[in-house]
């Protein structure tokens, strides 16, 4: 069944069309891997879901419900949730408080007080490891360990959707699997549908996602299952090169 729904989604920026009459589906509790070199439309395609844009020409359907117009804050209550490629934490307060911050305006909106948020943080943050540094002032993670709790933060707003905005952009290869696995045991548990954008870092598309939407130049070029997107040519050609298609197949 389908969570969410683009139609002919497109956003221009001047003379320069970022994203083109893009058509995608996300269905309830599927893992979706967004993938593109630099420049391929797919952070506006994200901004564009997530409510920072509004579209210039289609629409977005959440379960059927028009969200193409609706800001952000409206989205999330929805459960729509976002992380960001570049952790935006309170800096001067704990990793715990931020975390609850996503449970205090989620779709737990008005249902919560302080304390419960609070407690949802803390199993989030044991979800991602980071139960220790629950007391910690946000500015002294680690970068690693800021994602980490960007993605926790995104999960205490209890979401349908949740997009992860290159969440492993910058690891070591064994922080890049670490990260899989909890991304992955995440959407066991929680039967929730998890879109994660990717660039250039096969070993994690192929561990976690189920599909592969490719984007070019503004432009869908596949969308298919995993495997079969990752042999298209046309995928070859355009983003993956000889060198990425030999580390996939390592």
């Amino acid at each position: 069944m389908s969570l969410l729904e683009l139609k002919g989604v497109t956003k221009r920026f001047g003379g320069l069309v970022a994203v083109d009459h893009v058509d995608l589906v996300i269905n309830e509790g599927e893992r979706l891997g967004i993938v593109g070199t630099n420049g391929s439309g797919k952070t506006t395609l994200y901004n564009l879901i997530s409510g920072v844009y509004t579209c210039d020409e289609g629409s977005i359907l959440l379960e059927g419900l028009d969200i193409t117009n609706m800001p952000a804050y409206k989205r999330a209550h929805l459960g729509l949730a976002r992380s960001f490629q570049i952790p935006r934490p309170f800096g001067q307060i704990t990793v715990r408080e931020n975390v609850a911050i996503g449970a205090l305006f989620g779709t737990l909106i008005g249902e919560i007080g302080e304390d419960e948020a609070l407690e949802i943080g803390e199993y989030y943050l044991e979800k991602v490891g980071l139960y220790p540094k629950r007391n910690e002032i946000a500015n002294a993670l680690t970068p690693i360990e800021k994602k980490l709790m960007e993605v926790a933060r995104a999960l205490s707003m209890k979401p349908r959707l949740v997009l992860l905005d290159e969440a492993m952009a910058g690891m070591n290869p064994k922080d890049i699997d670490r990260i899989v696995e909890i991304i992955n045991k995440i959407h066991e548990e929680e039967k929730i549908s998890i879109v994660s954008m990717v660039e250039h870092i096969m070993r994690a598309v192929v561990n976690f996602a189920e599909r592969v939407v490719v984007m070019n130049q503004g432009k869908k070029i596949a969308d298919a299952p995993t495997q079969e997107a990752l042999n298209d040519q046309k995928v070859i050609d355009v983003y993956l090169g000889r060198f990425a298609l030999e580390e996939q197949n390592a």
